[in-house]
């Protein structure tokens, strides 16, 4: 199982595991495939959306 960080970016965390998209997505960050979510943490994208970051990380690492 993939261990995924807030400290992570988008493009990292599709890298090592492309299933976490259907996750984020379903949390509402759409920006998947934007350009900016190669540069992007997790917690920056978090908070930019207003997601719950820790509730997100749960999820990802389910």
């Amino acid at each position: 199982m993939a261990e995924f960080t807030k400290d992570m970016t988008i493009g990292e965390i599709l890298k090592k595991d492309p299933n976490a998209a259907p996750i984020l997505m379903s949390a509402g960050m759409h920006c998947v495939g934007c350009p900016s979510a190669q540069g992007e943490t997790l917690e920056e994208a978090a908070m930019v959306h207003g997601i719950d970051l820790e509730a997100l990380v749960y999820a990802l690492n389910k």
